[in-house]
This record gives C-alpha cells, structure tokens and sequence, in this order.
C-alpha cells in the first residue's frame, strides 16, 4: 500500500469517526430534551460509566450501570439545561483508540447548560449487533455564562493603569490590591506552592478577590527547602501550572530549586496576592455573618484578623510530620532529623547513617547520603511499593504523551470514574511488573519486602489511599541490591542506643545520623489544630477514597459551608481547580448553595 492509499483510508476512517460522533450526540440531545431514561439508557451499554464534574449535578459526581445513569441524567436535566452538543473544531477529532482494552471511537465534545459551557468524552463502541453505544460519558462544566475567564480575546485592556499619567500605574495598583487594607479577601487561600497558586490563579480570572497565606519567606520556599538533590519524579509536560506552560528548553525532570523560582515568577505574573511569612493559625465560623474570622501570624510576630467567605486549604495530602515513639531513640547521641529537615549529605562524609522508611523520599535521602560518602543503611517497617521512574513510572503517562492540546489530555484523564481509574491502573501495574523484573527479584533476593498494592492496583492507588508506601525508585535500589546501600528489617531492632540500633541478635548497627522519613499526618490533622475538633469531625476525612470511589471533600464543597480542600501534584491540581474555583464563583453569585 503507498502513501496515497494510506493516507485515504485514514481519511475515511476519520470521516466514519466524525459521523457516528454526531449521529450519537444528536440523539443523546434529543433524548434528553424530553427526560426519557429509556431512550437514554437505549444509547449505552448496559455496563457503562458517566462522571459528572458539576455540569448536572453541581458536584462530582460517578453513575455506574445503564439504567442508573439513564435515569439520573434524565432527572437532573430539569435543571441542567443541557443542549447544544457539538464537535468543536478547535478540540481533537473524534478518533479510534484502545482503551482498557476496548477498541472505541473517542469524542470531545461541548455542550450548554442553563448556567454555561461545558466539554466533555464519550466513548463508544458497537454492541452485538454493530450499533455504536457508549461505555463511558464525562460531563464537566467549563465556564458560567458571563463570567469567563478573562484569556485571550477576552483579556483586560490595561487601560485603568496604562499611561495613567499622575495617577496609579500597574505597581501601585498591585501593591494595594496585595494589602488588604481597604477590604476583606473572599477566598484565604492557605499554602503558596503548585495547589494555592493554581487555586488563586483560576479565583483571579472569575473575579474572585483571593489572598494566599504561605509559611515560608519565599513563594517556592516549600520546594527550595527540600532536600538538595530532589527533582520531580515525573515529565515536564503534564506538570504545566494554569495559563502558563514551563519553558520548552527545561529539562524533563524539574529539579526543586527550578521549581520553586517558577513558582515565584508565576504568582508575580499571575498577579496573585501573596502575604509570606504568613502562618494561618486559626479560623472560626460566624454562622450569623458567614464568614471565617481567620488569625493570621506575621513573620515580625503580629496578628492580622481577616474575614473571608472561604478558606481553601492548599498546603499538601500530608501537614505536620509524623515522629513516632522508637525505644531508646532519645538515647541516642548523634543527630536525629525528620526528613522534612534533610537537606544534603555534605559533611557526613565518612559517617554512618540510618534512614527509617523505604518511600520515595527515604530512599532518595539514601542516594544523596550514599553520593557523599556516607554508609547508609534504609529501615523497612513495612512492605513497599518499588517503581522505576522511566519506563514504569511514566506509564501514567501515557494520555500527556499522545500529544495533542493540553486541555484536551486534561478532559481525557479526569473523565474515568473511580472503577474504570482502578481498572486502568491494574492493567498498567501488570506492565510495570513485567519492566522492572528484574529489580524487584533483586530486591526480593536481599529479603526486601515488597508489593504491589492491597488490590494490585500499585503506587498511584496507594497514593490516593494513603499518600505513601512507595518507592520511585531513581537508582537506590540497584545500589541495595548491590549491597552499597544497607537493608535492615525493623523488627530485628530491639531499641536503639545511644551508638545506633541495638538488634535483637545482640549486635549494633552503629550510627551517627538518623532520618526518620516517617511521613506526615494527614491533612485532617492540620484542620484540628487550626479549626478544632469538633469542625474536623464535622468536615470528616480529607484525601484518601471514599464511599463513592472519589477523594473525600476534595475539590468539591465540603460539610461545612466555605471550606475547600485542593491538594496532589501539579497535574491534579491544573485540572481540579479550575472546577474548585467555578464552585466558588458559583456560590458567590447565589447559584450554588451549601450542600
């Protein structure tokens, strides 16, 4: 076959494609204009998913089963409004794709509904009898009607500060608007890196006037304080903050003092309100005014009291760290740090040391130790999850490295509800397995306890369970297994010393340093010691799976009214706070409500 011949075949599939595309919008329109769950239902497959992200439901929302989703679409429309639904020329062409191991043609389309635009997939693939229906619908709302974001054409003449001779120019204006002085911020956006920026970011294009708290004296302090040799574990190109993409001569991996100067530079060219050296130290809700009365703590000591409408926590899954209660630990006489407070093995050359955990962090903290010199030995408490970052890692990759416009990737990953996300990883963790073979029996022979996820889900799953028990694995592994990096299994210590670890055997593994990368507590901890008991209790869990498959009280309202979580990695938190951002706008208009 020559090219010619290839390339009309390809233009005929795209054109069958296109047209069984709209064939099915077309009915799924007008069987939603008259709120009839059979015909509805008519056009899915009897096992299919639909994942609304406020466009029906105002809320996230996964449906399984023809006859659930069928009648659930047909009882929210009478109110959702939704119409109009359409190929839009600037988005990806309907398409063949395998996915989960089902040959589909992929659609993006949009739509309207009574409050404004919306996008959205369907997957369809033919039934027994060839007829196309569709086994996964996503419903997302992108903007409210007159209050888009302020992009593009839509973009603000400057006019108010531009050659505004004897008056306020841009530096002023950005000056007061960052002091408060005059008023309160509606939204108090808690944390400063990739979650509160993006937060802020999507707030400022709706009109929502935000203010960001951050700890530290720096925005991108909290990733310039990391350890020293600490770079993203995955690509550049599905890490992208909102509105502004990273520079296409930057590495593949950001190394963290890269990071965190962009951030600095994105919250000035965003026009982000910043207040560091700012610690959020309590909130309290006025149910008579709704309002927060929120304190905050200077860097020089004073307090500030603010009354926002929202407090959006963006300071991580995890808060404070854990340090757990070891026998004899106090005893011991060299140093002890968190890995929190790690920063480089320079000057412990020569010296021994212990690092307790075998996550991500413990066992990069291993490798720095190990690159200067230091004998370093990993404590496994319990069984973990090892993944080479390339190739295995980047499997999760895999909708990014497709190609195409980034909003379009975005639509494509957060359309999964939570069955199909636990399928897809299992399949992909079967792959992973098969990549890094050889690693794992090497770390199994040295009597390395590891696996692969309670339900072979892997990593990801233990992530969002969790926030931990992993390993992406940039080189520590291969030197355990060498022997160059120690393994020592916690339940042969006995206590530690003041010398090290005194083992059950009787022997001691002698120590000058140890990091006790132990993790964090929850997030739920941060919100007990800043809004008490009672309103954690009231709020329930944060991050980690509830019962309806997605993250508890993230990115959608929560129990309490005017409390907002966002938090994960760059690419998470790019997508979901453009949804956490429209709730709010939403709420701030009279259209949303408490739940």
């Amino acid at each position: 076959m020559n090219d010619f011949d290839q390339s009309f075949l390809e233009f005929q599939a795209a054109a069958r494609a296109r047209q069984t595309a709209e064939d099915w919008l077309a009915a799924f329109e007008a069987a939603l204009a008259i709120r009839d769950p059979a015909r509805i239902g008519a056009l899915f497959h009897e096992d299919s998913h639909w994942r609304d992200v406020l466009a029906f439901t105002w809320h996230i929302t996964p449906v399984a089963g023809r006859d659930a989703i069928a009648s659930r679409l047909a009882a929210e429309q009478a109110h959702a409004g939704a119409h109009g639904f359409h190929l839009e020329p600037t988005r990806r062409a309907p398409r063949q794709v395998k996915r989960l191991g089902i040959d589909s043609i992929e659609v993006i389309y949009e739509f309207k509904t009574a409050d404004g635009c919306g996008a959205g997939i369907v997957r369809l693939s033919p039934d027994a009898e060839g007829t196309p229906r569709a086994w996964l619908l996503s419903t997302t709302l992108q903007s409210l009607d007159g209050y888009e974001e302020k992009i593009g054409a839509r973009r603000p003449t400057g006019a108010a500060y531009s050659r505004n001779f004897g008056g306020d120019n841009w530096a002023d204006v950005r000056r007061k608007a960052s002091a408060y002085e005059d008023r309160e911020p509606t939204v108090l956006v808690i944390g400063g890196a990739q979650a509160g920026l993006s937060a802020a970011a999507r707030l400022n294009q709706l009109g929502v006037d935000t203010l960001v708290v951050e700890k530290w004296p720096r925005i991108g302090d909290s990733w310039r304080k990391r350890y020293h040799s600490l770079a993203l574990h995955n690509s550049i190109h599905l890490n992208h903050l909102p509105y502004m993409e990273f520079p296409p001569t930057w590495p593949k991996y950001i190394p963290k003092d890269m990071l965190g100067n962009w951030f600095e530079f994105y919250a000035d060219a965003m026009e982000i309100n910043c207040w560091t050296d700012t610690e959020f130290v309590s909130g309290t809700w006025d149910a008579r005014e709704r309002h927060w009365i929120a304190v905050l703590r200077r860097g020089d000591g004073s307090e500030r009291v603010v009354k926002p409408r929202h407090l959006v926590f963006a300071n991580g899954v995890s808060s404070y760290p854990m340090i757990p209660d070891l026998p004899g630990l106090k005893d011991f006489k060299g140093t002890v740090i968190h890995s929190e407070g790690f920063d480089s093995g320079a000057g412990w050359e020569g010296k021994n040391a212990l690092i307790l955990g075998t996550g991500s962090s413990a066992n990069d903290i291993a490798l720095d130790l190990h690159s200067h010199g230091v004998h370093a030995t990993l404590i496994q408490r319990g069984s973990t999850t090892v993944v080479s970052i390339d190739p295995s890692a980047r499997l999760n990759e895999a909708i990014w490295d497709e190609g195409g416009l980034l909003d379009d990737c975005d639509l494509i990953v957060s359309s999964a509800t939570p069955p199909l996300v636990l399928q897809a990883y299992k399949a992909v963790v079967k792959r992973m397995v098969e990549f890094d073979k050889t690693l794992i029996e090497g770390l199994k022979g040295i009597g390395f306890k590891h696996d692969i996820g309670e339900d072979e889900s892997g990593h990801q799953m233990k992530y969002y369970r969790r926030g931990g028990g992993y390993n992406l694995d940039a080189g520590s592994s291969a030197l355990m297994i060498k022997g160059e990096i120690g393994l020592l299994q916690f339940d042969r210590i006995e206590r530690f010393t003041a010398e090290g670890a005194l083992l059950k055997d009787g022997s001691t593994i002698p120590a000058d340093l140890i990091v006790l990368a132990t993790g964090y507590y929850p997030q739920k901890e941060l919100v007990v010691r800043a809004l008490g008991h009672e309103m954690a209790e009231k709020i329930g869990p944060v991050w980690g799976i509830g019962p309806d498959g997605e993250l508890n009280n993230m990115y959608k309202r929560t129990p309490q009214q005017g409390v907002w979580f966002i938090a994960g990695g760059l690419a998470q938190c790019r997508i979901n706070s453009k949804y956490l951002a429209l709730q709010i706008k939403a709420m701030e208009l009279g259209k949303l409500g408490p739940l």
